[in-house]
C-alpha cells in the first residue's frame, strides 16, 4: 500500500495512540495489515488444495479396493470353489461311474428301468451323497450334491445343496436342490438354457436317476411352494417323483429365484454302464 490512506472517520484518533506519529503512522499500520491479509490468502488456498488431493487419493483407493473385491467375488471364488469341489469328486470317486465313457469301443449303455427305484435314506447334514450332470450344459464338470442349503458350509464351498426334508433321489415327492448361478463355482449358471424334455442325470454310489425337465418359472424368494412335495401345490399328496432346481435371478442379483421342475424318467444300476443321455455328449 502507498501509505497515503487515512483512517475512516469515527475510529477515534489513532494518531493519539502511543507510538503513533500522525497520519503517516496510521498508513503504515494499514499497509502492514494489508500485507498480512495477502499472506493469509495463499495459506487458505493451500489447505483447500490439500484437502482436495487427500479426497482424490481416498476415492482412488476406494475404487481399487472395489475392483479387488469384484475380482475376488466374481473370479477368485469360482477358482476356489471349483478346486474344492473337484477335489471332493476325485477323493470320493464320483466320476468313476463315468469311466466307461472313455472306453475305446464306447461305453456300455444301461437299460432303462421304470419300476420302483431304490431310494437312499436322507443323510446327515453336510454329507455328500450324490452327483449330477446336465447334458445340456456340455463342458460343465460333475457337481456333487450335499445335504443342506446354507451358504457358508454348503453352497459356497461345496456347490449343490439338498433342501433338508425334501425327497431323496428317486423318491416320491420333490427332490429339491439349490446352487449359485454366479460366483462360488456357479453350478447352476446355465439354468436358463434348459428346455422341456432335457435330461438331468443324478447318481448315487449304486443308482442312476434320469429326470426330464417339465417346466421353468421365476418366483419371489419367499415362494417356498416351489419345493413342496407337489410343486406349487402345498398340501397335495405326491404321486410323482419330482426334481426341482432353484437359483438366484436375474444374474448377479438375488431379487428373484429361477426355478426348473422335472420328473423321473427312469433309473438303472450304476454297475450296468452309463445312461445314453451322458454317452451322447461325451
Amino acid at each position: 500500500m502507498s501509505g497515503t490512506e487515512i483512517a475512516p472517520p469515527g475510529l477515534g484518533g489513532r494518531g493519539d495512540e502511543p507510538g503513533a506519529s500522525g497520519g503517516s503512522g496510521g498508513g503504515r499500520r494499514a499497509a502492514r495489515r494489508g500485507d498480512r491479509s495477502r499472506d493469509r490468502e495463499p495459506a487458505r488456498g493451500g489447505v483447500v488444495l490439500g484437502a482436495v488431493g487427500v479426497l482424490g487419493e481416498l476415492l482412488i483407493t476406494a475404487g481399487v479396493l472395489l475392483l479387488a473385491f469384484l475380482a475376488w467375488q466374481l473370479w477368485w471364488t469360482d477358482v476356489e470353489s471349483n478346486r474344492e469341489q473337484a477335489q471332493i469328486v476325485q477323493e470320493q470317486g464320483w466320476d468313476e461311474p463315468l469311466a466307461p465313457l472313455d472306453a475305446p469301443d464306447g461305453p456300455a449303455i444301461v437299460t432303462p428301468r421304470y419300476d420302483e427305484p431304490p431310494v437312499p435314506d436322507e443323510p446327515g447334514y453336510l454329507t455328500t451323497f450324490a452327483s449330477m450332470r446336465v447334458p445340456r450344459w456340455d463342458g460343465e464338470p460333475t457337481r456333487t450334491i450335499t445335504q443342506g442349503t446354507d451358504r457358508p458350509n454348503v453352497l459356497n464351498p461345496l456347490g449343490v445343496g439338498h433342501y433338508e426334508g425334501t425327497a431323496m433321489p428317486g423318491g416320491v415327492g420333490n427332490f429339491a436342490l439349490a446352487a449359485h448361478r454366479t460366483t462360488y463355482g456357479k453350478p447352476f449358471n446355465r439354468i436358463a438354457e434348459l428346455q422341456e424334455g432335457d435330461p438331468i442325470v443324478v447318481w448315487t454310489e449304486d443308482t442312476w436317476y434320469v429326470y426330464r425337465v417339465t417346466s421353468s418359472q421365476i418366483v419371489m424368494p419367499d415362494d417356498v411352494q416351489v419345493i413342496a412335495p407337489v410343486p406349487d401345490q402345498p398340501g397335495a399328496e405326491p404321486t410323482e417323483r419330482y426334481i426341482t432346481l432353484t437359483t438366484c435371478h436375474p444374474m448377479f442379483s438375488a431379487r428373484e429365484r429361477y426355478i426348473v421342475h422335472g420328473v423321473l424318467d427312469y433309473w438303472a444300476p450304476v454297475s450296468e454302464g452309463v445312461p445314453a443321455e451322458l454317452a451322447e455328449v461325451s
